[in-house]
């Protein structure tokens, strides 16, 4: 059987360092941009605007547009998206979920490359093909397209709130246990793993697990974090599909989006349904237990008074989040087990009221 032929598109620009939003002019003339838009976050503007509309300046690049996102409803993206200058030459996102969702999704519907400026670190999702937008009042997952860049500035990051930064760390061990179930599937005929791709997503988070830092500020620490979440939205990018990165502990965090009275943040649920899921298929949980203890994810993650029931119901529901999947939650037997480990476990039962 001859191979399908799989074309991937990766970040031509990278840029991950201190204080390179004052470069920002200097980065997109070296790859020959003159004419952008650019779109903050909710007030982004005020914060960062003078250093990215300076650096600009000093570069001779133009920005046709700028403005701050506060709506991604589809219709509202769309619309906003064929009202902009044709002239544009790329857009620009600068901020968290909503303005790098929006800004991607627009880039995509004109043919423009979209250039990828995070604030936090809460997800992978800012080096990722997905885009998250609300469809008839619903968050869904839309696939996008790869940043062209992706321009992060450590100082910009390590000032977010640490919620942002505990959910990244959550987002990021989940690849250990993502990667397990993404074998499991393959065992039992379900699919075929992209070696490539499961390569680099154990890598990125590999290299994060190992670093040695003082505090989740420390500026290798975020740097690592930045890194390992980068070359993670990269290897769903090589699979064509979010499997090396997104396992059964997200199937969980979607079911409690979608049914808990009080969901939280995606990567607080992801790491702690992370830490079950280690447990449940018997897969490095010590390195997962000393990540998610030494960072404070575990401390921080008791503050969220998410609920042991919630978990209950994520667990029972986790297959029908993606019935096309075969995690280890597909299977009756892992969900029984999962169930008992939730509530013997000590660590669950001091995170979980």
């Amino acid at each position: 059987m001859e191979a399908a032929n799989h074309q991937i598109v990766v970040p031509t620009l990278l840029d991950v360092k201190r204080g390179n939003l004052k470069e920002m002019g200097q980065l997109l003339k070296r790859h020959q941009f003159k004419k952008v838009v650019i779109f903050f976050g909710q007030g982004l503007t005020d914060l960062l605007g003078d250093a990215v509309f300076g650096s600009l300046k000093e570069s001779g690049i133009e920005c046709l547009e700028t403005g701050e996102i506060t709506d991604i409803d589809i219709d509202g993206v769309v619309d906003h998206a064929f009202r902009l200058p044709p002239q544009t030459e790329a857009v620009i996102g600068i901020g968290g979920g909503k303005a790098l969702d929006a800004s991607k999704y627009m880039a995509l519907l004109r043919k423009w490359p979209f250039i990828s400026v995070p604030t936090s670190t809460s997800n992978d999702g800012f080096s990722s093909s997905n885009t998250s937008l609300t469809i008839h009042g619903r968050r869904i997952s839309v696939h996008a397209k790869m940043p062209y860049g992706i321009i992060i500035d450590v100082d910009v990051v390590k000032k977010a709130p640490e919620c942002f930064i505990f959910s990244g760390v959550g987002d990021l061990v989940s690849k250990i246990t993502a990667a397990e179930d993404w074998v499991f599937e393959e065992k039992h005929g379900k699919t075929r793993v992209d070696d490539c791709a499961l390569m680099l997503s154990k890598k990125a988070v590999n290299s994060f697990v190992r670093t040695d830092f003082g505090t989740i500020r420390d500026d290798l620490f975020i740097k690592e974090l930045v890194d390992s979440l980068t070359m993670a939205g990269i290897s769903m990018e090589i699979a064509g599909s979010s499997a090396p990165t997104s396992g059964s502990e997200h199937l969980i965090s979607h079911a409690l989006d979608a049914y808990s009275k009080r969901p939280q943040l995606h990567g607080i649920q992801v790491g702690v349904a992370s830490y079950l899921m280690s447990k449940v298929q018997n897969h490095r949980y010590e390195r997962i237990t000393k990540v998610l203890t030494t960072t404070g994810f575990f401390d921080f993650a008791k503050k969220a008074q998410m609920t042991m029931d919630d978990f209950d119901m994520a667990i029972d529901k986790a297959p029908e989040m993606k019935p096309m999947r075969y995690t280890y939650l597909h299977v009756a037997e892992y969900r029984d087990l999962a169930h008992k480990i939730l509530h013997e476990d000590q660590i669950l039962n001091e995170v979980l009221v």
